[in-house]
């Protein structure tokens, strides 16, 4: 479309606008509607902007316009009209677009509109339109806040807008080949906005009280005053300097000046000293081409230095996503007019304006009241406002408000956000780069002022600095932080500034850092270290509690008068109502559990017609056995039965367990998330230790990167780079981390540049690491290839020091897998094809078990089998995950468990039993959940083992007590898991009992071997608490259970001692019967009088009472007692030095007999006699025991349990 053929209704309303005769603008009647008309067809255009483009190309701002608001500025309607269309019209061509457009079409329309943009820009370079906008603005300004309505405060921020979009127009890039000291466009704007007043109104803006919300729109004008300015020019400015700065532009005509001569002459020697007609041909020896024979070269000699096998090659082309952003060219020397304005103008904001604007504009970024990003204004004036302040003069009061520790903070917390952002947001990483170089910008210039605060000649200046470098170099956040930013750089995000900034920043901290240390000894920073540990898996939802008794009866009590009238049809019954599911793979015959389920759900949530209407079609589904009721049932029926259903205890299933998806071999390992957690600390600092932080090669690569371009550099960023790998090279002694080609290819254009004399740092340090390599390399011949790869601090140790210098466990050797022998290999191979075939086994679980290197893991193995080609991928051996393999139960699996449930019924062991026999292995869990879900059990306590009540003959003599002893010494070998968690569900469920009484004497054993222990305090504790009892019961007259309540820490102990625990059992004292119960009672059931004889049993007596029978370890063994656990043995605490508060009280029963005693008499039974087996009855010597302790194993069984039902 041809832009320049605008639009009828376009056409119509820009002519009714008015028309311009000579210097005289003449509007037409209807102008405020015109101009009303042009706001409107803006705020409809479409995404090409084409209303913008046609006005663009009729010069309506530049014709029209501004006139308009030039000579009519008494109209305030028409003014503020003019405005508002200005405002759109010079918006920037980012926001029109949104982004800078990809496809070659609309970035077309994109850089149409910012050319007109250009063109606008031009047109408000007069001092007359910024006389009217400065005039206007200083009328609002002078009326008080209660005089102003809200159109004169629209008409500031309109006015603003309007400045700060015609002052961010990019400058054209045909202007830029101007040379230093012209006046560009940009430069013209400025001076209209001085010659009119309008950076006075600024600077009013900035420090007055009541113009606080104008901050920001100041603070950005500002930035965009001063875009193409530097700060050490502007001040060096108007201090007599001049000659100094023409000298410095002789200074670089000189250096390019001989560089020139210099070539010049290179070129001379080259050249031979008679002509050649034919030039001649040479053989190269020892190039060899691209046969065997040796490089023919048919140029002059003079060229031979260029020959390279890549001449008359393509070059590569680099992909468009990789090419290097584009850095900021040098900046532009304006025209001296303008810089002294704008030099004046720095002083007077910094002495009137500077601290104040900067606290409102940090208060309003903390407070979000800005918009998003406008922060980067702030670090902008940071970095500039104190660079100037810096190089004039330096006045530290001057930016108080931006130096100190909360400065560097709310910098470092910026830096470090753009740096995350820029990891993440791939597509907007170029952006984030330009914010992140803002922000380091800024943190360099606050270690630039703080540096100058130490040369200050204020001791409290001095003082300041002294704190402020306390505090950065105390955290680990801001030694951190340049390393993160060297260790993330790329250069094809981040511009080639940002790198020279990254470099300079990181030497000036570093030598500060340095001159701190010099002199302290013992000097403390903060150290963090990030522990990870795994979260603890959360507990499965618990199945909610079923509805008391009484508050069943209350429900339908409130549920009744509503199922009346639903069965006297005064309530419709739902039609859509269906008893099965029929998309199940359940059988309907086998839903009928589930139709019961629903029906019960429904009247308890009180939807009585649904229940009634699920009973009638239940019952016409499943008539047999007229479990629904009879087929002519009538409501007193129906009534009864929904009754029964209201209140019967119906099992509920479990939520099934849904199968894992299989995953990639890479995470064979089942890996919780981990919660991390960081440890304050503090150490002591050493600077070096913290320098060979740096001795890694991103550090080296990004210095040699940088200086690549050493030419076009400063000598103070030469000099920064070249300083800081000579920190590296001799401070740390590490030479050879910069023995790389690339560094090398440098050095040798360096060393063959004819202008190197203006760079002879860099000429030094390429000597100094030329020397060391080729020292080297004439004791390690490796050393040429090792030029190849970028270095670590241990690749250079084993090229300085050796390849095997490294002791065992040192180096990236120690966390790095040992290879595999050629043997090793065979045995994989031959593992793998014996067990490839068997179906069923985990291939890769087997192997493991037979491979003759020790130390390897499934993961290991797997990558080798790939890297053997015996496998495809990972993906070939998905590991089993423990609990998901098998989910679902056949209908052969509950045929099978309901036959062994008959079996076994009248057994002792139900569960045990079927366990044993049960064909597909399950947990127990599954087992119970399965019983009850077939409803073969109403309760868990119908499987739980029963125990025999009687007691102990009395044709068990002494003989037969110590091989019980004995056999309960190795109970915990000899014992099942299923019988020690039913000792636990029995000791839960069921209590102990509080009708034994114990004998006069009980637990003396005990009381000898728990005084041993130096337990007698507790006793004492104990023997108080029975009298005192007693004789509470004796005045009252009542018996109530009393709790034994340890205040002291050593009864504390005490209570988890498990001699001391059976102590408690002996004497008849009741362990805590449930959850809501923490301590030990003392029974209702037990008189004073057996009170008393209990107490009188803990009196310790004699070392070794008479009668006693000696323990096969030389202790003597307790007396036991009819209802005692078993015996004394049994409860042995663990060892010295053990986790004894980790372990777990064993509640046994005090039922008739031990278990171990249950174990004979069933042997009995079974025909079997304990002398038959006199292994079993030997006391277990050390070597044989266990060294994990019961409490642990068996919760280590719960975990196994819980992982397999997971």
């Amino acid at each position: 479309m041809d832009w320049y053929m605008m639009n009828c209704e376009l056409l119509a309303t820009c002519s009714a606008l008015g028309y311009l005769e000579g210097d005289v603008y003449h509007r037409e009647p209807d102008c405020l509607e015109s101009v009303k008309d042009l706001i409107r067809y803006l705020r409809h255009e479409d995404e090409t902007r084409d209303v913008r483009q046609q006005l663009g190309a009729a010069q309506i701002l530049q014709n029209d316009l501004l006139p308009l608001l030039v000579q009519y500025p008494q109209d305030k309607v028409l003014f503020d009209a003019v405005v508002r269309l200005l405002v759109n019209l010079t918006q920037p061509a980012l926001l029109c677009f949104g982004k800078v457009p990809a496809d070659a079409t609309s970035r077309h329309h994109f850089l149409q509109v910012l050319s007109y943009l250009q063109a606008y820009k031009e047109a408000f370079a007069s001092e007359k339109v910024f006389g009217v906008l400065s005039e206007k603005l200083y009328d609002v300004l002078q009326l008080d806040w209660e005089q102003r309505q809200e159109e004169d405060t629209l008409l500031i921020e309109r006015i603003l807008l309007l400045v700060r979009n015609v002052l961010h127009v990019p400058p054209d890039p045909t202007e830029k080949q101007d040379v230093d000291g012209d006046a560009s466009v940009h430069d013209r704007v400025l001076w209209a906005l001085h010659i009119s007043g309008m950076d006075d109104l600024l600077k009013f803006l900035a420090s007055a009280q009541s113009e606080q919300q104008w901050a920001l729109h100041v603070l950005e004008i500002i930035s965009l005053m001063f875009r193409d300015q530097s700060p050490e020019q502007l001040a060096a400015l108007g201090q007599g300097q001049a000659a100094a700065e023409r000298g410095e532009d002789t200074r670089e005509l000189e250096t390019l000046r001989q560089r020139e001569l210099a070539e010049k002459r290179a070129r001379a020697l080259q050249r031979p000293s008679r002509h050649s007609r034919f030039r001649g041909s040479y053989v190269i020896q020892g190039l060899k081409a691209i046969g065997d024979n040796d490089v023919v070269f048919h140029k002059g000699l003079h060229n031979l230095q260029s020959y390279s096998h890549d001449l008359g090659k393509e070059p590569r082309r680099v992909p468009r996503r990789r090419w290097a952003p584009p850095d900021p060219g040098p900046s532009r020397r304006s025209a001296r007019n303008v810089r002294l304005f704008l030099c004046h103008f720095c002083q007077d904001f910094l002495e009137g304006c500077y601290n104040r604007l900067m606290l409102l504009v940090k208060d309003q970024l903390l407070r979000e009241k800005a918009q998003q990003h406008d922060e980067t204004y702030y670090l902008w004036a940071t970095a500039f406002f104190m660079a100037f302040n810096r190089s004039r003069g330096f006045r530290p009061e001057l930016v108080s408000e931006t130096v100190g520790v909360r400065a560097f903070h709310f910098i470092e917390q910026n830096l470090t956000t753009y740096y995350e952002m820029a990891l993440m947001d791939k597509k907007e990483a170029v952006t984030w780069a330009r914010r992140m170089h803002l922000a380091l910008k800024a943190y360099q210039e606050l270690l630039r002022t703080v540096q100058e605060m130490d040369r200050s000649p204020e001791p409290a200046v001095r003082d300041s600095s002294q704190v402020i470098k306390n505090n950065i170099f105390y955290l680990t956040e801001y030694r951190e932080l340049l390393l993160a930013l060297f260790r993330k750089f790329d250069e094809t995000k981040q511009p080639r500034a940002f790198l020279r900034d990254l470099v300079e920043t990181a030497h000036l901290f570093l030598r500060m850092l340095e001159h701190f240390c010099r002199g302290r000894a013992g000097l403390v920073v903060q150290s963090k270290r990030v522990r990870r540990k795994k979260k603890p898996r959360a507990p499965a939802a618990l199945a909610p509690q079923p509805p008391s008794a009484a508050e069943l009866e209350e429900l339908w009590a409130g549920l009744a008068p509503q199922l009346q009238a639903c069965l006297q049809g005064e309530v419709p019954l739902p039609e859509d109502v269906v008893p099965f599911d029929a998309a199940s793979e359940t059988p309907v015959e086998e839903q009928r559990a589930e139709a019961l389920l629903r029906i019960q759900g429904c009247l308890r949530g009180a939807q009585a017609p649904e229940a009634l209407r699920l009973l009638r079609c239940a019952r016409e589904v499943w008539p047999e056995g007229d479990v629904f009721g009879p087929s002519g049932a009538g409501p007193p029926e129906e009534t009864q039965l929904l009754r029964e259903i209201f209140f019967a205890a119906l099992p509920r299933h479990a939520p099934p367990e849904a199968e894992e998806p299989e995953e990639l071999e890479k995470e064979e390992v089942e890996e919780d998330e981990e919660e991390q957690t960081v440890q304050v600390a503090e150490k002591e600092f050493n600077f070096m230790d913290y320098l060979k932080r740096f001795a890694c090669a991103p550090v080296v690569r990004a210095c040699a990167l940088l200086l690549r371009g050493y030419a076009q550099n400063s000598a103070r960023t030469n000099h920064c780079a070249a300083r800081l790998l000579h920190r590296l090279a001799r401070d740390l002694r590490m030479e050879a981390l910069l023995f790389q080609l690339s560094l090398f290819t440098l050095f040798h254009r360096l060393l063959n540049d004819p202008g190197a004399a203006a760079h002879q740092e860099l000429v030094a340090l390429a000597k100094f690491i030329l020397g060391k390599f080729f020292a080297l390399a004439a004791t390690n011949k490796k050393a040429f290839v090792e030029l190849l790869f970028w270095k670590n601090p241990t690749a250079v140790r084993e090229m300085t020091e050796g390849y095997s210098s490294l002791q065992e466990g040192e180096g990236a050797a120690a966390r790095r897998a040992p290879a595999w022998t050629p043997q090793e290999e065979q045995a994989l191979r031959e593992l793998y094809w014996k067990y490839k075939e068997v179906e069923g086994q985990d291939v890769i679980a087997a192997i493991l078990a037979e491979l003759p290197a020790p130390g390897r893991t499934r993961r290991q193995v797997v990558k080798h089998l790939v890297r053997l080609g015996l496998a495809s991928s990972a993906k070939d051996f998905p590991q089993q995950r423990k609990g998901t393999h098998i989910v679902l139960w056949t209908e052969e699996q509950e045929q099978e468990l309901e036959r062994l449930f008959e079996e076994f019924r009248g057994s002792d062991d139900v569960l045990g039993n079927i366990m044993k026999n049960l064909t597909a292995r399950r947990s127990r869990a599954h087992v119970v959940e399965k019983l009850l879900g077939l409803g073969l059990v109403s309760e868990r306590k119908e499987l739980h083992k029963k125990r025999r009540r009687k007691g102990r003959g009395p044709e068990l003599g002494e003989a037969d007590a110590l091989v019980v002893s004995a056999q309960d010494s190795s109970a915990e070998e000899g014992d099942s898991e299923e019988e020690e968690e039913e000792e636990e569900e029995e000791a839960e469920s069921d209590p102990v009992e509080e009708h034994w009484v114990p004998e006069e004497g009980a637990g003396q054993g005990l009381v000898h071997l728990l005084h041993q222990e130096g337990l007698a305090g507790p006793l004492q504790w104990l023997e108080n608490c029975l009298r005192r009892t007693a004789g509470d019961r004796e005045q009252e007259g009542l018996s109530f259970p009393v709790p034994l309540v340890p205040l002291s820490e050593e009864n504390e102990d005490a209570m988890e001692d498990r001699r001391f625990r059976a102590l408690l059992r002996e004497l008849g004292l009741r362990p805590p019967a449930s959850e809501q119960e923490s301590f030990w009672r003392i029974p209702a059931t037990l008189t004073p009088q057996q009170l008393r004889r209990a107490a009188a049993s803990l009196v310790h007596h004699s070392p070794n009472p008479e009668g006693l029978p000696q323990h096969p370890e030389g202790l003597p063994a307790p007396p036991r007692h009819p209802q005692a656990p078993a015996s004394a043995a049994e409860q042995l605490p663990a060892p010295l030095g053990s986790d004894s508060e980790s372990e777990e009280p064993v509640p046994v029963p005090l039922q008739s007999g031990s278990k171990r005693r249950r174990q004979l008499d069933s042997e009995d039974e079974d025909g079997g006699s304990p002398e038959a087996e006199p292994a079993a009855a030997a006391p277990r010597s050390e070597d044989d025991d266990d060294p994990q302790p019961a409490g642990r194993r068996k919760r280590a069984r719960r975990l196994e349990e819980e992982e397999e039902e997971d």
